[in-house]
């Protein structure tokens, strides 16, 4: 076989194998990126507004976020307050609690949001939405 004739082959073989490998890896399942999972349990569906001196009102928002490559943090936040944060130490599940102080002044059915934010190591992100309602 003359050297000419060799690398016609082993560039055929090349080519051969990369088409095969390509075929192959296009047959396969992979996981694609995608934002992390959220699940949120509320304790009450109704909070109170109360005036100082009074004792705020406290609302237990559950928060599940999962994501295999690992969650960062998730944010619970509660009309325009500051959210509350937690780390996730890069750990696929972050599961908890997280306790919001409802503010006073809110007008008996005023209806608050309540917001619900993760982000996993990749920064990819996702967010729940719910709401509360204000009750007497």
């Amino acid at each position: 076989m003359t050297p000419r004739a060799r690398l016609a082959f082993l560039a055929a073989f090349g080519l051969s194998l990369a088409a095969s490998c390509l075929a192959a890896s296009c047959l396969t399942e992979r996981p694609r990126p995608a934002p992390p999972t959220i699940a949120i349990t509320l304790d009450k569906t109704t909070v109170q507004s109360r005036n100082a001196p009074a004792p705020p009102d406290t609302l237990t928002v559950t928060v599940r976020a999962a994501d295999p490559d690992g969650i960062d943090s998730a944010w619970v936040q509660l009309d325009g307050d500051p959210p509350l944060g937690a780390d996730g130490l890069l750990d696929p599940v972050l599961e908890g609690p997280f306790r919001v102080l409802v503010p006073g002044g809110f007008l008996q059915g005023t209806t608050l949001p309540v917001r619900v934010r993760a982000r996993d190591v990749a920064g990819f992100e996702s967010e729940r939405d719910t709401s509360v309602s204000v009750a007497p």
